[in-house]
Order: C-alpha cells, then sequence, then structure tokens
C-alpha cells in the first residue's frame, strides 16, 4: 500500500457526498421520484453521467435533454427537501470516516468543499455528528461554476489560509476529482460503491477502495 506524506500538506479537504456519507443513492432516488412525477423516464443508472455536478448543473443537463417546462429552481427544491428527508432517515458516515477525520482533526486544517447546497450539507453534519472537526465548510451553490470547476476548492483553500500546493483532497468521482486537480491539490480517489467503474479516475495521484485504507495509508 502507498503510503501519504501528511507533513506535505497543510489541510486536508473533503468532499461530502460518496466520500463523508452514503448519500450518492440517495441523490438517485430523490432525482428519479422527482423526474418521473414531470413524466421522465430517466433512471438511477442515466445519473452516472452527472455525478459530482452542482444539482442546479444536473438540472439545467437533463432539461434540455428533456425539455422540461418546470423551472430549475422549482425542481432543485423539491430534490433538495427530499434529499433531506432522506439523510434523516438514512444518512450515516460511511465505514471508516468517523476514525478517519477524528485522527486527522487532531494534526491538520479539515475543511470540506462539497457541490450540495449549505441546508443539505448542514443536515447531514448534524445527523453525522462531524460538523466539530471541520475548521471550514464550503458549498459551490455560492460560486459560479460548480464542480468540475475549481472554484469551490480554490475558494476553500484561501479560507482556510493555505496555499492550494499544500491542500490534499479526497475525493469520490470524477468531476471532483478534476475540479481539485484543477486547483492545483494533491487527490485521493475514494470510489462510492454504487458508481459505475470509470478507467478516467486514474487521474486522482492516489487511489484507495476505503476510508479505512485511506487511514492505514495516513497513520
Amino acid at each position: 500500500m502507498n503510503k501519504i506524506d501528511l507533513s506535505e500538506f497543510d489541510a486536508i479537504i473533503f468532499d461530502m457526498d460518496g466520500v463523508l456519507v452514503d448519500s450518492e443513492p440517495l441523490w438517485k432516488i430523490s432525482m428519479e421520484e422527482v423526474f418521473h412525477s414531470m413524466g421522465s423516464k430517466l433512471t438511477k443508472t442515466d445519473f452516472q453521467k452527472t455525478v459530482g455536478m452542482r444539482i442546479d448543473q444536473v438540472i439545467s443537463y437533463w432539461k434540455r435533454i428533456e425539455g422540461w417546462n418546470e423551472q430549475v429552481t422549482e425542481i432543485q427544491n423539491q430534490i433538495i427537501d427530499r434529499m433531506i428527508e432522506l439523510i434523516n432517515e438514512n444518512g450515516k458516515p460511511l465505514p471508516g470516516v468517523e476514525d478517519t477525520v477524528e485522527y486527522l482533526s487532531k494534526l491538520k486544517i479539515l475543511g470540506l468543499a462539497s457541490s450540495s447546497p449549505n441546508k443539505l450539507i448542514e443536515s447531514v453534519l448534524i445527523k453525522t455528528q462531524l460538523r466539530s472537526h471541520f475548521r471550514g465548510i464550503f458549498s459551490a451553490e455560492t460560486e459560479v461554476y460548480g464542480k468540475p470547476h475549481p472554484a469551490v476548492y480554490l475558494t476553500a483553500a484561501a479560507k482556510l489560509g493555505v496555499e492550494p500546493q499544500r491542500c490534499l483532497v479526497v475525493e469520490d468521482s470524477l468531476n471532483g476529482i478534476i475540479s481539485g486537480k484543477a486547483a492545483n491539490m494533491t487527490v485521493v480517489c475514494i470510489p462510492e460503491i454504487t458508481h459505475l467503474k470509470n478507467p478516467k479516475l486514474i487521474l486522482a495521484d492516489n487511489h484507495f477502495d476505503s476510508m479505512t485504507k485511506f487511514l492505514e495509508a495516513i497513520a
């Protein structure tokens, strides 16, 4: 197993969905329910194409293809409200997350940079009880562009007071990896288990099958 030298980094920035919490299947459930209510026949498999993107960008992508009349904001609100319900019912940290975050928070600055909107991030952090470990919480909803654009990671580094080159990013999706690499950060990829296999994930600097394996590599 490749070891990671934490002395090379001042901050560790985590993605949220599919990295800290098992929410990717919940996103697919929420989108499928809301889209089907509008007459769409899109399935969970179709949503692999937009993993890691900001929800308004996801909706805009499918709106162009499906020709929906509903406004993006209207659809987004329905999906986020449903996501919060599902998180409150089913949300929990992925295996190894609690131990990894607790270990790292004693050594480094921890940040969270997610494509999810702030109100969903807060729901997840409350449900998982992880909030206290993070120095800064950053949502791409406040950026002009979401992932795969690097904006949210660059904002995180700036507000944490750390040079991008001294940040280690933990991601699960191709769009997230591209975002972190474009920000000139080192990227660890821990693929979410429900994602289809994507050979392009090789773009990440380091790869682990689980958060537990990542912890073994840094401890």
